[in-house]
């Protein structure tokens, strides 16, 4: 729109520990899963970038990795995504775990919230494992931290006060113009979303000493037109639907008429379903699964293949609801010792430097 009054635009920023649930908040928010999630920290590795759009006005939230200690490259690229980014927008989620201790972890991001002098809207999230009463104290202990804008208690996973939340988000954004369309919802590429859905079934899977070490690259994807389906043969008599006392072609189900059994008497005979519904596209892709160790190599695939055939089958369920056709995936598994610390490995796999 024109009118710059009539809209509140801005870019707003998930900050914290790792998980904290700040991409499962962000899916939540925007109404749709783009951010893979799971139980294991530093599940986040870059900067994710998604839209929502509402009469109000435009929000573009930035998901970053988990604030921590790094131990390797790959580490120091992650905090440094998080940090930079708090530099560039307009508004900052702290998302913190309800609790009334406040350790280093969050006395280094309060650091960081005061020399980035930007507005920080505190989240205590997870509150649906905690009783009510005990909010209260878990407020009041981060107030004694740090002024905030605002300051909201939510459960990520339950949807619950999530209104509220976005409500208060644009209260505090500026006037302007959306910098997307309407239809937009990410600046990721199908090929990066898909490498994800794939990490993130590793990740759901796999033993606690191998996520860390993994990454995942996309080598092909391609369309191709389906083989038709076999058709049935017609029958040499047409079926003409039942009549009923009216006169009309009508099922059992409440007087609606048979709609199968009308297309049968048009075309001469029985119909196949199949003709009707068969898919006419397949998906093509082929993907790596990168490790560090030989021995991690044998975890991903598993005995006979088992584990592997996991990750790929959860992962194709998920691929198709996003390219919208069915998906012959094929995985394989690469090693790379100590890629996490090689800055060219990095960059191959898509954690390029952050300046």
């Amino acid at each position: 729109m024109n009118n710059n009054m009539n809209m509140k635009c801005g870019y707003v920023t998930l900050i914290g520990r790792p998980n904290v649930g700040k991409s499962t908040l962000m899916n939540h928010l925007i109404g749709q899963k783009i951010a893979i999630t799971s139980h294991k920290p530093q599940t986040t590795r870059g900067r994710i970038q998604t839209v929502y759009t509402d009469e109000r006005g435009q929000i573009v939230f930035l998901d970053t990795p988990g604030i921590h200690e790094s131990k390797n490259k790959l580490g120091e690229y992650m905090v440094k995504v998080a940090t930079k980014t708090m530099e560039e927008v307009d508004l900052i989620l702290w998302l913190v775990e309800p609790s009334t201790f406040i350790g280093a972890g969050e006395h280094m991001i309060i650091d960081q919230l005061r020399e980035c002098g930007k507005q920080v809207i505190l989240v205590i999230n997870k509150t649906d494992t905690v009783s009510s009463d005990d909010l209260n104290s878990f407020i009041e202990a981060y107030k004694k931290e740090m002024d905030y804008a605002d300051i909201v208690t939510v459960s990520a996973l339950k949807n619950d006060n999530l209104d509220e939340l976005m409500q208060k988000m644009f209260d505090r954004l500026p006037y302007g113009d959306p910098f997307y369309d309407d239809e937009t919802l990410t600046d990721q590429s199908e090929r990066d979303i898909v490498g994800e859905i794939i990490r993130e079934k590793a990740l759901r899977l796999l033993s606690d000493e191998v996520p860390h070490g993994i990454a995942v690259t996309v080598e092909t994807m391609k369309t191709r037109k389906a083989a038709a389906p076999a058709k049935k043969k017609k029958s040499k008599h047409v079926h003409p639907p039942k009549k009923s006392a009216n006169n009309n072609a009508e099922s059992s189900n409440g007087g609606a008429p048979d709609l199968e059994a009308m297309l049968a008497t048009l075309k001469g005979g029985q119909t196949d379903a199949a003709d009707v519904s068969s898919e006419t596209e397949i998906m093509d892709i082929e993907a790596s699964i990168i490790c560090e160790r030989d021995s991690h190599k044998g975890i991903i695939i598993g005995k006979g293949g088992s584990m592997l055939k996991k990750i790929g089958s959860q992962a194709r369920t998920d691929i198709e609801k996003l390219v919208g056709c069915k998906v012959n995936l094929q995985l394989f598994v690469k090693v790379r010792k100590d890629w996490r610390n090689d800055t060219v490995q990095m960059k191959n796999f898509g954690y390029k430097n952050t300046k």
